[in-house]
Order: structure tokens, then C-alpha cells, then sequence
């Protein structure tokens, strides 16, 4: 894991995290305009959020089909300017972090400045 230090507020939409478990069926939507890998997706009990298009596997007989690859939760991480986070892994332009008091989602990588090893742990 890597620290990172917030260099933009970041709020999480105001609609509750999605989850998709490897070998769920969903429908797929449009793609999102400001983050192109993502595809607005729809469980099967209506629920829809955004997701990356490179976690499904699209079913042959309609392009609006899709099942799920591997296991994937929308869950955003809210965090402020300045903040000091631990970051786990990256997909699709953001990073799966963690707060000080252990809170965890998506942060975008462009909210966000690594910190080097070597480098000062400023707040």
C-alpha cells in the first residue's frame, strides 16, 4: 500500500454504492463522458451505478448484457484537501483507499498526489 495526499475535496453521488459479484448478470447503459472506461450498469434488482466496462465480460446475444468478471463495489471515498490516505490498488483512472479512521472506497487518481517513500509526510 502507498500514501497519498488529497489535493481536491472529493464527494461521493448522492445514490448508494452498487455491488457486483463475479458471475452476476447486469445490463449495461452509456458510457460515461467524463470517464470513458466507465458504462452506467443495472442490477438486476434496479439498482444502477457506474462501473468500468473492462469488469465484464459483454454475453454474446445482446450487447446490453454483460456478467460480471470479477467482484466490484461503487463505494467513494469522501475526503478533503490535504488529507493524508492510504491507497491500495488503481482501475480505470481511480484508487481503492482508506482514511485515517479506516473508511474505505474510490477516490479519482486526479483528486490525489502519491507520496514518494522518501518523501515528507506533510499535512
Amino acid at each position: 500500500m502507498r500514501r497519498a495526499r488529497v489535493t481536491v475535496d472529493h464527494r461521493p453521488p448522492d445514490r448508494a454504492p452498487i455491488r457486483v459479484k463475479r458471475g452476476d448478470v447486469v445490463t449495461l447503459g452509456e458510457r460515461d463522458t467524463d470517464w470513458p472506461d466507465f458504462i452506467w450498469t443495472t442490477l438486476a434488482q434496479g439498482l444502477g451505478g457506474w462501473i468500468p466496462l473492462n469488469v465484464f465480460d459483454l454475453d454474446a446475444d445482446t450487447s446490453a448484457s454483460a456478467t460480471a468478471r470479477e467482484d466490484y463495489d461503487t463505494r467513494e471515498l469522501a475526503a478533503d484537501a490535504g488529507q493524508l490516505i492510504t491507497v491500495e490498488r488503481e482501475h480505470a483512472g481511480w484508487w481503492w483507499a482508506f482514511d485515517a479512521q479506516g473508511r474505505s472506497g474510490w477516490i479519482p487518481a486526479r483528486s490525489i498526489e502519491l507520496i514518494e517513500e522518501h518523501q515528507e509526510t506533510r499535512p
